[in-house]
């Protein structure tokens, strides 16, 4: 039987509800050092994560695709999967991937930030940072996440949301598995994905008093989707609408940008997170199945943010939510703004399921070797971990997303 313990968030355990400080300081989650375990469960997790990365590319499909091995192995893992389960991921998963090929040249510490933004390097980058981890940082690989990541004038953590989330959610895997390997594929991730976005963050100029009045994420998608000039913008749903986005109604973009505040950011993250959860959910109409791939994103790059948020300095923490909060802002008008009704999540309809149920089906049910639907059932077990869900909005939104998935739209 769980402890009484496990039923209070961890948020209230170690940090007081009453802290309205200007920053976000939320607890960890369990980190699990996998590089040490003598155990043969995350043994095999160590192997499968460096077998990846010896054999398979972190972009692929035209450099188009992103290597999503570390994010289902990781998923599965932390929510109990056993040593065959494991391989037969990595064996589902892998078919898809493609090996390495070499990039057009080697990059140096005197000109790595000029090939920023090209997928052709991606060997490249990732042979720079491995030789940074190995000749400059004794192996510790925090060291170059924190040189690389986190230095200079405009650090690569202000575009993590370049390639549709992707680093984000690479390096957030890294911390919570203790991955060099994958550290070093999320630097790489980082590299190759940087891309216009990241001026938001650096330049300070951007942020400004919105004429939007400030409220909750939740409500400001609400208005977004009956804003006049947001209908109509895109004929068709889909990503490539971010880059003429931004280039035609980048005013539109940063009033609700800047309407979030953030007044009281530790709750206003936790209203991020449950906004996350109700922008790929409660988005489909009963009877449907329509659940977005694309609007996944936006949850799953919640939850890395979640867990990233303990582990990264302090002055980037509200920053980084903000960069989420531009990235949900961009993917919800470039998916036409699809209607969210809150009484598509019905506590009342769980009729007794529990966690463990939830979990049963993103480990054996039809869809356990589906990346993203494991993702997002992790993503939404931890948001309920952080937060508490005394009225199981979250477990909610988890047994309809578990029971009702049919696999993803891409419209």
């Amino acid at each position: 039987m769980a402890s009484i313990l496990s039923y209070v968030p961890i948020v209230n355990r170690l940090v007081s509800s009453t802290s309205r400080t200007r920053t976000i300081d939320i607890p960890s989650v369990e980190v699990h050092n996998v590089e040490t375990a003598a155990e043969k469960r995350p043994r095999t997790l160590k192997h499968l994560l460096r077998a990846n990365h010896a054999n398979y590319s972190i972009l692929y499909h035209n450099l188009e695709f992103h290597n999503h091995m570390p994010h289902i192995l990781g998923s599965a893992y932390l929510l109990g999967a056993d040593v065959q389960k494991l391989h037969k991921i990595y064996d589902v998963e892998s078919q898809t991937l493609e090996p390495w090929t070499p990039s057009p040249a080697e990059i140096a510490q005197d000109d790595w930030r000029d090939f920023l933004g090209d997928p052709k390097y991606q060997r490249a980058y990732v042979d720079f940072f491995e030789d940074a981890l190995a000749l400059r940082h004794n192996y510790q690989w925090k060291a170059v996440v924190e040189e690389y990541i986190y230095g200079g004038k405009e650090p690569l953590l202000n575009c993590l949301i370049g390639g549709l989330g992707h680093p984000l959610i690479h390096l957030a895997y890294a911390y919570e598995v203790d991955s060099r390997e994958v550290a070093m594929e999320a630097l790489g991730m980082a590299a190759t994905q940087y891309n216009f976005l990241h001026k938001y963050i650096d330049d300070a100029s951007y942020s400004k008093p919105s004429p939007i009045k400030s409220s909750s994420p939740l409500e400001l998608i609400l208005k977004m989707a009956s804003d006049e000039r947001v209908e109509g913008l895109f004929k068709q749903s889909g990503p490539d609408n971010i880059e003429p986005l931004f280039q035609k109604h980048e005013d539109v973009v940063m009033e609700y940008w800047n309407a979030w505040t953030l007044d009281d950011p530790v709750k206003d993250f936790e209203l991020s997170q449950e906004a996350a959860v109700a922008i790929l959910v409660a988005t489909v109409p009963p009877g449907t199945h329509s659940y977005n791939f694309f609007l996944c994103h936006v949850l799953t790059t919640s939850h890395a943010v979640r867990i990233l948020l303990p582990f990264i300095p302090v002055e980037f923490r509200i920053s980084l939510v903000k960069q989420w909060w531009l990235f949900t802002v961009a993917v919800y008008i470039s998916e036409l703004c699809p209607k969210i009704d809150p009484d598509y999540i019905k506590p009342g309809d769980v009729a007794g399921k529990q966690w463990n149920y939830v979990e049963d089906k993103a480990l054996n049910g039809p869809y356990a070797t589906d990346a993203h639907y494991v993702k997002a059932i992790r993503a939404m077990k931890e948001a309920a971990r952080t937060w508490g869900d005394v009225h199981e909005r979250y477990l909610a939104a988890a047994v309809r997303f578990a029971d009702d998935f049919q696999g993803w739209t891409f419209s």
